[in-house]
């Protein structure tokens, strides 16, 4: 595996610190008590290995080792590299990076990683310094250019049922099973294991890399990487967003806006509930009013709209409160979503049913107890992926992947808080959405080589 934060290593002629091995070859040396593994050039394709010692004693080498792939017609080079990949996979897996989690150990690693490879790398964090984005270009700092986007955090493997260690990364015949592996640190292996790749590239345009946290729980680390991005002096032209699509473009998906309700009732015993205020009775009544509304977005839908369903949706997935079955309830809460059409103003749905809570419920509440009271709090409002925006990024896309379809996805990504900003955003990467957040998630070789090929691509179109 390749190092955990502090350590200075790489796979298959790189550096290593704290491990020893042999290449196949069998070129051996050995560098301030730390073993070198080289792999002598192997086709003229190869370029020339490069090493240098840095002034603060790190050892930074740098194996390239390209040769010419044919992708779709065009003469990108495509790095070799899967092995590479995998083991950098191994190493991301490995993290137990569930969201809302401290991200030292991740992020760490990345950024040893990045600047191992002579990149920059800017941390943005949470307001505790707990969880940092990761953001560096490699190129030219100029305008243009394309954002990679992921996510490091995974979701919980609580309650689920595994065949494998959740957090090593166990191959399998062509499967590569771990929590993570494909939703989406499969697509950060790519990015990350390409980096030599775009280094060696001259780009006429910047690469951005820029890994966020906490994206399952609403995409909490959106908004202080964006203030980083803004803060930098260039512009980046298109964003990619790297979910799995099956390389797919995606164009569009429907916003999230997370809800939590907080109902304060009085409680009495039900001997003479009129005397107090059943906090549930209220939230049946909130609730009711939240689905007329919902039903009123579905009499307007247009059928022509390609997502399913084609409009706007509610949910009430958690409700919980009162104490006994022989008093009112003195509290209750719910936690609901509501998950609207591009375009469509979910603030202005959102405040309707505020607005209903502040002057229909309340008042009559607070006429038996003052105390009695509805507290409304959007928890995230995650912005849809507007595809009227999607474009510019979607033909550059198409151009390297030869793939001219556009779709649009039920599920929700960071991709909405780039389009929202103004911009050109595309959701395409490695792997299959059915197989993330379940038990055994795995990614396929084949799909890794997928992506690779996709950096190749970005790589070599960014060049001319």
């Amino acid at each position: 595996m390749l190092p955990i934060p502090g350590q200075l290593a790489a796979y298959d002629g790189v550096v290593m610190r704290g491990r020893k091995g042999r290449c196949r070859a069998g070129d051996e040396q050995r560098i301030e008590g730390h073993v070198l593994n080289r792999t002598p050039n192997a086709t003229p394709a190869c370029l020339v290995c490069d090493m240098a010692q840095s002034l603060a004693g790190r050892i930074e080498f740098r194996r390239y080792r390209l040769r010419q792939n044919k992708y779709h017609g065009k003469g990108a080079q495509l790095a070799d590299n899967l092995d590479y990949t995998i083991e950098i996979l191994k190493n991301l897996v490995g993290f137990d990076s569930v969201s809302g989690q401290a991200t030292h150990g991740i992020v760490g690693y990345i950024q040893d990683y990045l600047e191992g490879h002579g990149v920059e790398v800017t941390l943005s964090h949470d307001a505790d310094g707990e969880r940092a984005n990761v953001f560096a270009t490699i190129g030219p700092e100029l305008d243009g250019g394309v954002v990679l986007n992921g996510h490091t955090d995974v979701v919980p493997v609580e309650g689920q049922i595994w065949g494998t260690d959740p957090f090593q990364l166990i191959r399998q015949d062509e499967r590569l099973y771990g929590r993570g592996s494909v939703d989406m640190k499969g697509f950060l292996a790519c990015v990350l294991g390409s980096v030599p790749l775009f280094k060696a590239a001259d780009l006429k345009r910047p690469i951005h890399i820029a890994f966020s946290y906490d994206e399952e729980t609403g995409g909490l680390g959106m908004p202080p990487l964006l203030e980083s991005m803004a803060g930098k002096p260039f512009r980046p032209g298109i964003v990619i967003v790297g979910e799995p699509t099956e390389m797919n473009i995606v164009t569009g998906h429907k916003g999230g806006a997370e809800m939590r309700t907080e109902i304060t009732g009085v409680e009495v015993h039900s001997c003479n509930p009129t005397k107090g205020v059943s906090a549930i009775s209220v939230a049946g009544r909130l609730i009711a009013k939240i689905e007329e509304i919902g039903a009123r977005l579905a009499a307007q839908s247009n059928p022509d709209t390609p997502y399913d369903p084609p409009y706007g949706t509610f949910n009430v997935g958690i409700i919980e409160g009162g104490a006994a079955r022989n008093a009112t309830a003195g509290w209750c809460n719910f936690d609901w979503e509501f998950r609207p059409m591009p375009g469509q103003d979910s603030k202005a749905i959102i405040a309707e049913i505020t607005q209903y809570a502040q002057n229909e419920l309340l008042p009559p509440m607070k006429a038996i107890n003052p105390k009695a009271d509805i507290q409304i709090i959007t928890e995230v409002n995650v912005p849809s992926l507007d595809d009227r925006n999607a474009e510019r990024a979607a033909a550059f896309v198409s151009e390297i992947t030869g793939q001219n379809s556009r779709s649009v996805v039920a599920f929700g990504t960071d991709a909405g808080y780039f389009s929202d900003v103004g911009f050109s955003t595309v959701v395409c990467g490695p792997g299959s959405i059915s197989r993330a957040h379940a038990p055994d998630e795995y990614i396929e070789v084949q799909e890794l080589e997928q992506g690779l090929r996709f950096m190749a691509g970005i790589a070599d179109r960014l060049s001319r």
